[in-house]
């Protein structure tokens, strides 16, 4: 095997710029430096000393959070995948001689984006970033949730009830390391008749752009109409609203029409009591816009590694799973300016 030179690397980076993967085209087109005030607001507080090395650029760090929410890959993955991809390298801006950030220092830096609450302000900023270029959430909305799984919690049925009533056990109390080591806010919840453990991402996309507007972290067992109101979009130029029938109520909709909205909510069966055929071709009719929905979960589970959250508590789940979402924008975003390029060559 031959020594590797310069001009091979070279060859090998104008190789995966002529691919155009999405990392490429995310580069070129998100406008990063719009994040950066935001994100130096961790950095406010002046430091003791000059002395010692100089800290880890906040943008860098920010998009190394965008490559572990592409891929849903651990601190530990991230670090080494860093380390050993040509293409991660290129869109962290990375020479083979430039130190990566290593496990720790990302852990940390989430902990802070956490502590400061700045992941929503990151949403909101590129959300308004987004109006201005043209992606205005219009036609109506699109509210629904889905299920997180974490790794479950081995508890005795006595320790799950105590959690059940916004406690926590005693042993636990006074063993800090194990309680360290519990999910006190994840809960369970049925589905289809299976038992499902974690937090729910409820979220609000614009029948538009199918991009994703609101958003709301809860535990698994909160009802998916009970985060509604939380989720409507006052901002969306369409009057209608898509949802499935876990928001069904005569109260529900009588309130969305009272504040101007027009419910499309799909019905729901009841024993002894099944959908008219009548109902069930409104229902598919409803369903034509409000799939579109599942077409961002869809997403994230093949092109984004799954909606698994590996962290503990809903402070960190709110943190992991609305950097996720604004990932998924970043995503769309870059999708719906290819295909305005695409259409506007066409249009010559």
């Amino acid at each position: 095997m031959g020594q590797q030179g310069f001009w091979d690397i070279e060859e090998r980076q104008q190789k995966l710029e002529q691919k155009k993967a999405v990392l490429n085209r995310l580069n070129q087109l998100v406008p990063w430096e719009t994040f950066r005030p935001i994100l130096m607001q961790i950095r406010e507080k002046p430091r003791k000393s000059q002395a010692g090395r100089n800290p880890t650029d906040v943008l860098l760090l920010f998009k190394m959070l965008v490559l572990q929410k592409l891929y849903n890959i651990s601190d530990d993955e991230l670090e080494y995948q860093v380390n050993d991809r040509l293409s991660f390298m290129q869109f962290l801006g990375l020479g083979l001689e430039d130190r990566v950030p290593d496990a720790t220092t990302v852990w940390l830096f989430r902990e802070q984006l956490q502590q400061h609450g700045l992941v929503e302000a990151l949403f909101e900023q590129f959300g308004a970033y987004l109006q201005g270029a043209g992606y205005a959430a219009k036609d109506g909305q699109i509210v629904d949730a889905t299920l997180i799984p974490v790794p479950k919690q081995r508890n005795t049925r006595e320790e799950n009830q105590t959690l059940k009533q916004g406690e926590v056990p005693v042993e636990w109390q006074e063993t800090p390391h194990q309680l360290a080591q519990k999910d006190v806010d994840a809960r369970w919840t049925k589905k289809n008749g299976t038992s499902h453990y974690g937090y729910k991402n409820h979220i609000n996309s614009d029948a538009g752009f199918k991009l994703i507007r609101r958003y709301s972290v809860t535990d698994a067992s909160v009802h998916d109409s009970q985060v509604l109101g939380e989720l409507l979009d006052a901002d969306n130029s369409g009057d209608g609203l898509w949802a499935d029938s876990a928001y069904l109520s005569v109260l529900i909709v009588e309130v969305l029409k009272l504040i101007g909205f027009e419910p499309h909510i799909n019905e729901r069966a009841y024993r002894n009591r099944p959908l008219s055929e009548a109902q069930k071709t409104a229902n598919r009719e409803r369903s034509k816009t409000r799939a579109r929905v599942e077409h961002i979960f869809g997403d994230v589970v093949t092109s984004m590694g799954g909606k698994v959250v590996r962290s503990i508590g809903l402070a960190r789940a709110q943190t992991q799973l609305g950097l996720k979402n604004l990932v998924y924008n970043l995503k769309r975003f870059v999708c719906l300016e290819t295909q305005r390029a695409a259409s506007a060559e066409l249009a010559r």
